[in-house]
């Protein structure tokens, strides 16, 4: 029997999270079990988690299996890219610079504000009527 080296990484944006593990084969892309294809049927949500693979050119190198929760279609792309470019540090330590300058290590801090009591919105007010 032979044991199969994986390697892991968390990604997180917005809501979602995200549990990457990268193993040895021929680039195939599964999320929550399904292809990268169906789960994304939006180009630039693929292209973004395709960016750490292109950027390190391990494309061919790995299967990648994904499990996300939370968040939406936007959010859930952005931490499986966080999750492979951590994953591939893990991988190789000598990435680390390459993805660094890409910006695909540092997590994305930006969420929803959250709704303020006697406005409309986190920033939005009610309408103001001088009579």
């Amino acid at each position: 029997m032979t044991v199969q080296t994986q390697y892991y990484g968390t990604g997180r944006r917005k809501t979602a999270a995200a549990r990457v593990f990268l193993r040895q084969g021929s680039g195939q892309i599964e999320v929550n079990a399904r292809e990268l294809e169906d789960y994304f049927p939006n180009d630039i949500h693929k292209m973004i988690v395709k960016q750490p693979l292109q950027i390190t050119e391990t494309g061919e190198r790995f299967d990648i299996y994904v499990t996300v929760e939370g968040g939406g279609p936007s959010g859930q792309a952005g931490a499986i890219r966080h999750g492979i470019a951590r994953a591939l540090v893990v991988y190789n330590g000598e990435l680390r610079d390459r993805l660094k300058g890409a910006g695909l290590l540092t997590r994305d801090p930006r969420k929803k504000e959250r709704k303020k009591y006697g406005q409309k919105g986190a920033r939005a007010r009610f309408q103001f009527s001088k009579r």
